[in-house]
């Protein structure tokens, strides 16, 4: 995914969600993959090829149909959609973001801990 694209809106991230999961697939099987009330099959049709137009989403042609994948991977997306969480709600601080979840009882200690722990592994300090 290009450095400058634009955030998914709900829906498109609702589709991309049921496409990670599923790694490729044509609309109907996109369809039936997503919780109830399901989108409608034109509905869902009209969000992939706007996620193709974006760049986000290929296809290969199989006689009439078109079988859809994704062509950013779901670590990318969940990292820079986080980044551009932390830079909107808490001014770029992770630590401020820890914290306000802290005080709304949101994260446990055992949570934060398995945070760390993580980050040591990783070789930050």
């Amino acid at each position: 995914m290009k450095n400058t694209y634009k955030p998914l809106t709900k829906a498109e991230e609702d589709i991309m969600q049921v496409l990670w999961r599923l790694n490729k697939g044509f609309v109907k099987e996109i369809v039936d993959e997503m919780p109830e009330p399901k989108p409608h099959y034109n509905t869902v049709s009209t969000i992939i090829k706007i996620l193709a137009d974006k760049g986000i989403v290929g296809f290969e042609s199989l006689g009439k149909a078109n079988r859809y994948f994704p062509l950013v991977e779901k670590d990318e997306y969940s990292k820079k959609t986080m980044k551009q969480f932390v830079k909107k709600y808490f001014e770029g601080s992770y630590s401020s973001m820890f914290s306000f979840f802290a005080k709304e009882k949101d994260i446990t200690v055992e949570e934060l801990e398995d945070i760390l722990q993580e980050l040591k592994k990783k070789g930050h300090k």
